[in-house]
């Protein structure tokens, strides 16, 4: 399906582009609210500045995707992969990042309040100036993950993931909700 086509469908109403193939599309600002890409291939797609919100990505591909600036606040993005993606300045303000694989991303200044990342792979990536405030990080990987200026206040982590092996940076545990302290 090319990116015209799938942009025509979508303003005259269509909603379920499950299992869609638009690999390496051009969606730069288009309005996709509430649009369903479940198990779509977006490799190397432009969704830069795209409003994706309340929208339905799970176990999509995005491998180096461009979604700089773009809006996917309430988003599922569940499994989803986005290795080497573009993600930075992006909203993702509750998102549903569970088991997804971020492995290398870019996420500098990210809003990531209150986004579930349980389980995802977000090894090597870049969350330098991320709001990660209130953020569900139980059972990551952030092996390697780069967290300068980041702020997790109240964000909600276990003690292996915040290890100074694991992080490289030094954190108050004030700042920290640890799993099993409710």
């Amino acid at each position: 399906m090319d990116a015209n086509s799938f942009l025509s469908q979508y303003t005259s109403g269509k909603r379920n582009f499950q299992g869609a193939i638009l690999h390496q599309a051009q969606l730069t600002q288009a309005e996709l609210t509430g649009v369903n890409l479940s198990e779509a291939d977006l490799s190397g797609a432009d969704l830069s500045e795209a409003n994706l919100s309340k929208s339905n990505l799970s176990r999509a591909n995005l491998t180096n995707a461009d979604l700089n600036g773009a809006n996917l606040q309430g988003a599922n993005l569940s499994e989803v992969n986005l290795i080497g993606a573009d993600l930075t300045r992006v909203n993702f303000q509750e998102t549903n990042l569970s088991r997804a694989d971020l492995r290398a991303a870019n996420l500098t200044s990210a809003n990531l309040l209150g986004a579930n990342l349980s389980e995802a792979d977000i090894s090597g990536a870049d969350f330098s100036s991320a709001n990660l405030q209130k953020a569900n990080l139980i059972g990551s990987n952030i092996e390697e993950s780069e967290l300068y200026d980041a702020d997790l206040t109240n964000a909600i982590i276990s003690e292996p993931e915040m290890t100074e092996e694991v992080l490289h940076i030094g954190l108050s545990h004030t700042w920290i909700t640890w799993a099993g302290s409710y």
